[in-house]
């Protein structure tokens, strides 16, 4: 019987971080591997890590995280925004790798039956730096301590006005989805942000927190029936418990910060060891 794997924020632009992706193997030829955003910076890194991983598992489904929208000028497919997501999602497509635009599919090993379902929410400034009411007050504050996310010059929204215009519409299409869901059968959620706020709270940089997630998802785990959250972004790879829900974070990170902790969770993640809540 396979696992549920899962691992985020790859950054292979690092060569360190590159070779672990290539040295990456699954347990056993059922496993299936759940890829939560930040892969890397451009496209054609993007395609290689994909690549290499579906030639290895038995599926392997990707959620975007910043760093794969982001337009850099560096790489030779200069997108933007919701283009360069669906240029993201046709690349996966050619290769067989499963993204937020497919049908949600069930896994039935390891902790199974649960429908697993790979979102693309984003965030919309929602998570306020402290003692900060908008969006205005909260990115004012970040200006001031220097924390400002590389966001906001190389990811853009276009055609909306802004990255929380292009949360909220996520959102909505998301939602809509999920309660369409089977109420039976267990998801695991899976996004590059936290889908509650409560991860964040231990942030070396509090003020980072408005853009890694929004309120609108903070009840998601409760009003579905969410067996695990699995997510990255933060690099602060753990496991902790919101409404008796487990959240995973399982980000390798920079090179600095896998050198300084050790993987000590391992660098591929196990989802599911016990049968899913029901």
């Amino acid at each position: 019987m396979g696992s549920l794997l899962a691992i985020s924020d790859l950054h292979i632009t690092y060569a360190e971080n590159r070779e672990i992706v290539a040295g990456l193997r699954p347990e056993s030829p059922d496993d299936w591997l759940l890829v939560a955003g930040d892969v890397a910076d451009q496209l054609h890194d993007v395609r290689w890590a994909l690549e290499t991983l579906a030639g290895r598992f038995a599926k392997v489904i990707w959620t975007p995280g910043n760093h794969e929208l982001w337009t850099v000028r560096a790489d030779p497919v200069q997108s933007l925004g919701v283009q360069r997501y669906e240029d993201l999602v046709a690349m996966c497509r050619e290769l067989g790798v499963l993204t937020p635009e497919d049908p949600y599919v069930q896994w039935t090993g390891e902790g199974g039956p649960v429908l697993i379902a790979p979102l693309f929410i984003g965030y919309d400034y929602t998570f306020n730096a402290p003692g900060c009411t908008t969006k205005e007050e909260s990115l004012a504050y970040a200006r001031d301590t220097g924390i400002v996310c590389t966001d906001e010059v190389y990811l853009s929204p276009d055609p909306y006005e802004s990255r929380d215009d292009w949360c909220r519409a996520r959102v909505a299409l998301t939602e809509a989805r999920l309660a369409e869901c089977d109420p039976a059968v267990p998801l695991v959620l899976v996004n590059h942000y936290p889908l509650v706020r409560e991860p964040t709270r231990i942030l070396r940089f509090p003020e980072f927190a408005q853009w890694c997630g929004t309120v609108l998802t903070a009840d998601w785990h409760t009003r579905f029936n969410t067996a695990a959250m699995v997510y990255g972004h933060l690099h602060i790879p753990r496991i902790t418990h919101h409404d008796g829900v487990r959240f995973q974070e399982v980000s390798l990170g920079y090179p600095r910060e896998w050198r300084r902790h050790g993987n000590p969770h391992g660098i591929l993640r196990r989802v599911l060891t016990a049968p899913a809540r029901v």
